[in-house]
């Protein structure tokens, strides 16, 4: 079997390195995750070439890890000289060494992936809390601590990290962005990054009080854009756009009735479930929301018609009880937000807009039950709304209701 997967060089890289124990189980790992053959093969052939490596840097099984995985990368193969045949693409090698950390940690050959230096600690410690403290959507945790790295990396680099010797005045130059140009919303998203950080500190004990007051507060006017909307007929061309020639169309028609029809959030609709659809009463449970509660909606029959005939046509045979699944390997991986996203940009782009954010189909759905004189309670709850003030918005956009209380404008005739 071997032989017919890796030619006679890489089949001798592998063999004879500290990876050869595991070369059954990798290619087992892949072909249940139902990758192509092809695909089987070039990664095999990608770890061959890691193993080549290895030997030669005398990297031992014990290091071989996701620091291992970089240096290959970065050090070794801008400069390669390795004789063909070998494989060379970068996101290949990648794709391929990430699956062998995957299988290696799972035999027991190399130790869990854990966080070892003192700046990962802290960022899980600071995840963790804002997690279960805070509730945060994963997306808003991922950016802010991808903000607060880039500021203990300037002020620690790989020292001990202390908060409490952060200078105000370096705080707030970073928060302001000097020297990067940052908008004011980008100021805004850093300073609430930073503050939620020394807030998370302070609760530990730290004297943190005084970084706190520092912290820049940009002017903000809660709410006070309209929001974008389209008319009926704008929502009806987009839904017309997923004619049979499109891949997945099945798919992406259903994720974008979700969106339409109810009003989900992208995330929401990758975190679907089979389980949380009700068909017997025609509801649908609404899970693991950015609020972190369990919300059920009525389920309109033409977003159940369009779930179903997804599920019973084109979603491929998987151990998932996600609704919207991968339709390439690993097939059984949910999708991930960025799936919605792209295919309710991809259907603006068929109708011959410039458009990128999906939210203007939640906004939509808002201003037309709005017109169709839904109270603004029921509006905040379909939306999932933590407070009536978000949902408030809309009514600016409510021009027929808004021109019966207008006063006349002074010295109109």
């Amino acid at each position: 079997m071997r032989s017919d997967l890796l030619q006679p060089e890489p089949r001798r890289w592998l063999s004879s390195s500290v990876i050869a124990s595991v070369e059954e189980e990798y290619v087992a790992h892949l072909r249940a995750g139902r990758y192509h053959p092809n695909t089987v093969r070039v990664y095999l052939a990608c770890v061959a070439h890691f193993a080549k490596w290895a030997s030669e840097a005398d990297v031992g099984l014990i290091l071989i890890d996701e620091a291992a995985q970089q240096q290959f990368l970065d050090a070794h193969l801008p400069f390669c000289t390795c004789r063909p045949p070998v494989r060379k693409l970068r996101h290949e090698l990648r794709a391929a060494i990430r699956h062998l950390l995957h299988v290696l940690r799972a035999q027991g050959q190399i130790p869990p992936a854990e966080q070892k230096d003192r700046l990962s600690s802290e960022l899980a410690a600071f995840d963790r809390h804002m997690r279960d403290v805070g509730g945060l959507a994963d997306t808003t945790r991922r950016q802010r601590i991808q903000i607060v790295r880039r500021l203990l990396l300037e002020r620690f680099g790989n020292s001990e990290i202390d908060p409490e010797k952060l200078d105000p005045a370096h705080v707030r130059r970073f928060i302001l962005g000097e020297g990067r140009g940052w908008s004011a919303g980008a100021v805004c998203v850093a300073g609430g990054a930073v503050g939620c950080y020394l807030k998370f500190r302070k609760m530990l004990g730290d004297d943190v009080g005084k970084l706190v007051r520092e912290v820049p507060r940009v002017a903000h006017w809660r709410l006070a854009a309209l929001p974008d909307v389209l008319s009926p007929a704008q929502i009806d061309a987009v839904l017309a756009s997923f004619d049979d020639r499109l891949p997945s169309r099945r798919r992406a028609y259903a994720m974008v009735r979700c969106i339409t029809d109810l009003g989900l959030r992208c995330s929401e609709v990758a975190k679907l479930r089979i389980d949380d659809v009700d068909w017997r009463n025609g509801i649908i449970r609404i899970a693991r929301t950015k609020t972190h509660f369990t919300d059920s909606l009525p389920l309109p029959t033409a977003t159940g018609d369009a779930i179903a005939d997804y599920l019973r046509h084109e979603r491929p045979q998987t151990n998932s009880r996600a609704i919207f699944v991968r339709h390439a390997a690993p097939y059984d991986v949910p999708i991930k937000a960025g799936v919605a996203k792209h295919a309710v940009i991809a259907a603006f782009a068929r109708c011959g807009w410039h458009r990128t954010d999906p939210r203007v189909l939640r906004h939509s759905i808002a201003s037309r039950l709005l017109r169709d004189g839904t109270p603004m309670k029921h509006i905040a709850d379909i939306l999932r709304h933590q407070s009536l003030e978000t949902s408030k918005i809309y009514t600016k956009i409510d021009l027929h209701r808004l021109s019966a209380v207008a006063l006349p404008w002074p010295g109109r005739v």
